[in-house]
């Protein structure tokens, strides 16, 4: 018999993972950190930060998020709004010239019935699909097979922003 081990998943099953380190908002504080391969931050612009997911879905999963506090999209300005897109955009872009998926899935999950892991800090994620990259593991074993550790996947995705201004576009 085989086995698979995801031991860093236990923080985030005991929900231990979903608050920073003094208690606050987890959000809040990689917002004030910065670019950063430690925090798997890989791109800090005016509005919003661009971090990896530490419990991905699959190799690629980044997530785009406002700066400031709030969990919908009524809670931030217009100009936030389109700095989010406008990351995802540009996430959209690096995840296709790098990991070259068959398809991507973009989600918002408003509220802890929707999904929201940390439903106090609205977020956006971004992850590569590939045609036949989901198994039986998810379903019925509640674990995720991936193909990269997340060093790797930071290492390689990080090079690909350095052209994104602080406006979250190209300059």
């Amino acid at each position: 018999m085989e086995y698979l081990s995801s031991p860093w998943r236990m923080k985030y099953i005991r929900g231990e993972s979903r608050s920073a380190p003094d208690g606050g908002c987890l959000f809040c504080s990689l917002s004030r950190v910065g670019v950063s391969r430690e925090h798997l931050v890989l791109h800090q612009s005016a509005r919003c930060f661009v971090v990896m997911n530490a419990y991905p879905y699959t190799s690629g999963h980044m997530m785009v998020v406002p700066n400031g506090h709030g969990g919908s999209l009524q809670e931030h300005s217009p100009e936030t709004l389109r700095e989010v897109m406008d990351l995802l955009r540009e996430c959209e872009r690096i995840l296709v010239d790098e990991y070259k998926p068959a398809g991507l899935n973009l989600g918002i999950n408003v509220g802890k019935s929707a999904g929201a892991g940390i439903q106090e800090h609205l977020h956006a994620h971004i992850l590569p699909r590939w045609d036949g990259d989901t198994n039986f593991m998810t379903t019925v074993h509640e674990v995720r097979v991936l193909p990269e550790d997340l060093g790797t996947s930071y290492d390689r995705l990080f090079p690909r922003f350095a052209g994104i201004g602080a406006s979250g576009r190209p300059i």
